[in-house]
């Protein structure tokens, strides 16, 4: 590959991103702006992707954008200690374990609502009473 040789659309099939997604890493600032051909168009490079890669990567272990703009700011100095993402490494960590706190007590409350369904008419369902019960007076697991 060229050094700045992919259209919008090639750097979408080779990175696995759709031409929405790049667009919008290049307004968030996440993608370096690409230069233009004569016509105008764009033309991306092997920075380009590995820089998609480095990001598709990111969200998909759920990094947010701040937490990804960040650490390629952080990057970008690469003489200076990582201990600022590894801060963000686990701040991430810790907000993961909390959501599996909070689907393991949401997955015991579904199992108990499902389980104490009688199969009967709906006017004595007790799914739709624990649903209507805004304050959680029928949950019996913290779901906080």
């Amino acid at each position: 590959m060229e050094n700045q040789s992919l259209t919008i659309g090639q750097l979408a099939d080779q990175s696995g991103c759709s031409v929405q997604i790049i667009r919008h890493y290049e307004a968030e600032g996440l993608l370096p702006e690409p230069p233009r051909t004569a016509g105008n168009q764009r033309r991306y490079g092997a920075n380009h992707l590995r820089r998609l890669q480095f990001i598709r990567h990111s969200r998909d272990l759920g990094f947010s954008l701040g937490d990804i703009r960040e650490i390629i700011r952080i990057s970008d100095e690469p003489d200076q200690s990582c201990d600022a993402v590894n801060a963000i490494a686990q701040q991430h960590l810790e907000n993961v374990e909390r959501r599996i706190s909070q689907l393991k007590a949401l997955r015991k409350e579904l199992k108990r609502m499902v389980g104490e369904c009688g199969s009967g008419k709906v006017a004595e369902c007790r799914i739709i009473e624990t649903l209507a019960d805004f304050g959680h007076a029928h949950c019996r697991h913290d779901l906080a």
